[in-house]
């Protein structure tokens, strides 16, 4: 086994603590093992080879230098996968954006995690639904898409 440290504020030390009480770890080495092995888990869940449609929100501090034009810069090179933002101001401080994604899921991740990992953001979670291309229509003949498809959940 290799021992990994890690650095964390008091404040997030102590929530830290609070969880692994309620939740009845005999360590924080155990629950930090069990938080790796999720995260893990959450990524091979979904196939990084398909297509995907997502939302990532994030927390950010506007106050931590450049940060709001960095992101900015970060969505106009990925233009094609972002589909829309929206943007909430929580306090003096810290801001909240949603952001709609689609295409590669692979691609979709490395974007999101470019973001999380920008300084000055924080609280970064990413939902990813898979989805397939669909042209498929029920609606009879009169039911046209000439300037975009479709895109279908995937069932597991």
């Amino acid at each position: 086994m290799q021992r990994v440290t890690i650095s964390l504020d008091e404040e997030l030390t102590h929530a830290f603590d609070t969880l692994i009480a309620d939740q009845g770890y005999g360590s924080r080495s155990e629950a930090m093992r069990d938080l790796v092995r999720q995260a893990i888990a959450a990524r091979r869940e979904i196939r990084s080879d398909g297509e995907c449609v997502a939302n990532l929100s994030y927390v950010y501090n506007h106050h931590v230098r450049a940060l709001a034009q960095r992101l900015t810069e970060i969505s106009h090179e990925h233009h094609d996968q972002v589909v829309a933002t929206f943007h909430v101001h929580l306090d003096h401080e810290h801001c909240l954006e949603s952001v709609m994604l689609k295409g590669r899921t692979s691609e979709v991740r490395a974007l999101a995690d470019a973001i999380r990992a920008e300084r000055g953001v924080t609280f970064g979670e990413l939902n990813l639904i898979s989805v397939a291309a669909n042209d498929q229509h029920h609606h009879g003949d009169a039911h046209r898409h000439e300037a975009h498809g479709h895109l279908t959940p995937r069932l597991r």
